[in-house]
């Protein structure tokens, strides 16, 4: 997701930027792209690949071969295969989680959008989230992308992130003010 914020000095910043030049290279940082999201929900729906990625009890050779058969099973390309496996290699798969939002940040720098996190207590509707990603675009002058979850505990209205900057305009948080006035004011 695209930050103001980007590191591409910290550790996983080095090898995705370092990922993100090859692919570009060869024309193909969009089907990077693609493969790290599928193994991101791999990740997300795994409990044992989370456990190899972030054990370190498991040795590089373990993990590389892993990796490469997960890899084939799940028609990743070549180049994010070796990826993947080279990391493992080299003991840094525990970090491959920040690898990919990196390389996804890059990736939508170079296509001049940014991520808005956006949390609300519904789901949006089509409309709705045409809308506000309308507003938002205006808003900050670049392409956006929504990246939305719902949290019932917010009670209404939404909670927007687009980089460093927030906006909070739940329920929750304006209730939570009010109470703090009362209080103040007793």
């Amino acid at each position: 997701m695209a930050t103001d914020d980007l590191n591409l000095s910290s550790m996983p910043g080095r090898y995705a930027g370092a990922l993100f030049e090859l692919a570009n290279g060869q024309q193909k940082a969009a089907d990077v792209e693609k493969d790290l999201s599928a193994f991101q929900a791999l990740l997300d729906e795994s409990e044992d690949l989370r456990r190899l990625v972030a054990s370190p009890v498991f040795t590089a050779e373990d993990q590389d071969r892993a990796l490469k058969t997960l890899s084939d099973k799940a028609g990743l390309s070549e180049l994010t295969s070796n990826f993947l496996r080279v990391i493992a290699r080299n003991r840094r798969l525990f970090a491959l989680p920040q690898m990919i939002s990196a390389y996804k940040s890059l990736a939508a720098r170079s296509r001049d959008e940014v991520t808005a996190e956006v949390t609300t207590a519904q789901p949006l509707s089509d409309e709705q989230a045409a809308e506000l990603k309308k507003t938002l675009t205006a808003s900050v002058g670049k392409t956006v992308m929504l990246d939305t979850r719902v949290d019932p505990s917010i009670l209404g209205g939404l909670i927007v992130k687009v980089g460093s900057r927030m906006v909070d305009s739940s329920l929750r948080t304006k209730l939570t003010a009010i109470r703090m006035g009362l209080k103040g004011a007793a």
